[in-house]
């Protein structure tokens, strides 16, 4: 484990390899699991605030499950909020671009729409945060759906913290990547 600050970061974050290969899965986990994308609390009222200029970019189905359950639900399992399903399968931002998943919310984003990139846990996938009052678990999350990912990031050596390297900035700064690159640096020299 690598201690940054109140940050716990798992050791699979820095030793794993993985760099994500639509091609191969055609963003599954889009569409595969128990839950909507988890959501911090902040992006609730994100989601509120641009669902209407996100609207256009959405597939019908997606629309009309926000439109009857919110742009966000609760899980009660999980404890948690996170993006609405549609037909508890494919998150309701879900929409598609020559047969791969892609986001409704990124689209905006891409299209100059929208400042918001897309949620955080999407972005920072297949990194998984588990927050409490005094410190946060970074943590990598095996899917087997990312099976090819994992021989991609094996052949380009690409461990998964310097895949996921804009979206650790997004969450906890430049400074927090740099310690976690130091640190995991200093454990290859070891």
């Amino acid at each position: 484990m690598i201690l940054i600050e109140d940050k716990i970061v798992s050791d699979d974050v820095v030793e794993k390899q993985f760099v994500c290969n639509l091609d191969a899965c055609k963003g599954a986990c889009c569409w595969e699991g128990d839950s909507g994308a988890p959501l911090e609390k902040a992006e609730l009222a994100i989601l509120e605030e641009i669902y209407p200029k996100v609207k256009p970019f959405l597939t019908e189905k997606g629309i009309e499950v926000i439109e009857q359950e919110g742009v966000y639900t609760y899980y009660k399992r999980e404890e948690e909020y996170g993006t609405p399903l549609i037909d508890n399968a494919a998150c309701a931002y879900l929409t598609y671009d020559e047969g791969i998943a892609k986001c409704g919310i990124e689209k905006a984003h891409e299209a100059g729409v929208i400042d918001y990139k897309k949620p955080i846990s999407c972005h920072l996938y297949p990194i998984r945060i588990t927050s409490n009052e005094t410190f946060d678990a970074v943590n990598y999350d095996k899917w087997d759906i990312c099976t090819a990912a994992c021989s991609l990031g094996e052949k380009l050596e690409v461990p998964v913290y310097r895949f996921l390297k804009d979206a650790l900035i997004r969450k906890y700064g430049e400074e927090f990547y740099e310690a976690l690159d130091a640190a995991a640096n200093y454990e290859e020299e070891d």
